[in-house]
């Protein structure tokens, strides 16, 4: 009986976490947005106000920006950083 009850509690477990693990993963793609939308003022200092804009705006629609992020993990920014001190960017 003992065994049972162990079962019973392991299945109820699992079925909790993927219902939590599910609901996690429908809300990813708000969570992305608001980030890139809080980060909107980062990029136009970085970058300028039209390539600050334009990286945020890409950055954030959910796939579009996924797979900008990917491609920019391995090759560097797409939209570069403006130049300041002649053509040196700061770090």
């Amino acid at each position: 009986m003992a065994k049972d009850n162990a079962s019973l509690k392991r299945k109820v477990i699992e079925a909790g976490s993927w219902k939590v693990a599910r609901r996690v993963a429908k809300s990813i793609p708000y969570v992305g947005t608001a980030v890139s939308i809080g980060l909107v003022g980062y990029d136009i200092k970085k970058k300028g106000v039209v390539k600050g804009v334009l990286n945020s705006g890409l950055d954030a629609i959910p796939f579009v920006g996924l797979g900008k992020n990917v491609i920019e993990f391995f090759t560097g920014d797409l939209l570069p950083d403006k130049t300041v001190n002649g053509g040196k960017n700061e770090k």
